[in-house]
């Protein structure tokens, strides 16, 4: 492993490295990746995001931090989340740069800490009804990151995908595709090909689906019991 300067060059810049922690994001099936360029963005300015976005991710390298990977999420035409790849800074897997800058975008607009059920209104769990169209199978969720843009150097992993998913981010624009990324040695086209395979026939990793099943559904009975239950 490089060698890490463990003192980042513009603190305010990336006060997420110290401000959050990273959660765990779990990658989920997703069969293509099919986002389609919207020229408006470029003709409104918003060039500046995905360049603010690739000097994150060539910052990453230069330091040693991680992948060539940056992002940024976009709210109101201003940036409210920065995030970098930072697996060799941290030694965590899962420290991608669409991850922590969720992370850092969800921090910013929470006011403060959210326990129990008395979520208050304008946080990121405040309710929203299901876009029209949706095949969620509840009729509102926290609205978490919606109304968001996010804007990544490179096309996300099924892990940082899944994340943006939940996230509820409207559009997403990444610059390099999923065979860039495989030609500089990441295999995230290798995941996206992995996920569509029946559990008995990944190559990535071995799965024991419906291990202990009742065992793992008495959470989900306790959770179907709780009467304030708060989707997210």
């Amino acid at each position: 492993m490089p060698k890490c300067d463990h003192a980042p060059a513009d603190p305010g810049r990336r006060d997420f490295l110290t401000r959050t922690t990273v959660l765990a994001a779990g990658a989920a099936a997703a069969a293509t990746l099919q986002i389609t360029p919207v020229k408006a963005a470029l003709e409104g300015g918003q060039k500046k995001f995905m360049e603010e976005a690739a000097k994150l991710a060539t910052e990453s390298v230069e330091k040693g931090w991680g992948g060539p990977f940056g992002a940024v999420i976009v709210k109101d035409g201003e940036i409210i989340g920065r995030g970098q790849n930072r697996v060799l800074l941290t030694g965590c897997p899962i420290y991608h740069a669409e991850v922590t800058a969720i992370i850092d975008a969800s921090a910013k607009l929470n006011p403060k800490g959210l326990l129990g059920s008395d979520y208050y209104a304008g946080t990121i769990l405040e309710m929203i009804p299901r876009p029209a169209g949706s095949p969620d199978v509840v009729t509102e969720r926290a609205k978490m990151l919606k109304g968001c843009d996010l804007y990544v150097n490179g096309a996300p992993c099924p892990m940082c995908m899944s994340a943006i998913y939940w996230a509820r981010i409207d559009r997403l624009f990444f610059g390099g595709s999923l065979e860039d990324t495989t030609k500089i040695g990441f295999s995230d086209e290798f995941q996206y090909d992995d996920f569509k395979l029946p559990w008995d026939q990944r190559k990535g990793i071995a799965v024991a689906p419906g291990f202990e099943r009742e065992v793992g559904l008495t959470a989900y009975t306790a959770w179907t019991n709780k009467k304030d239950r708060h989707y997210y």
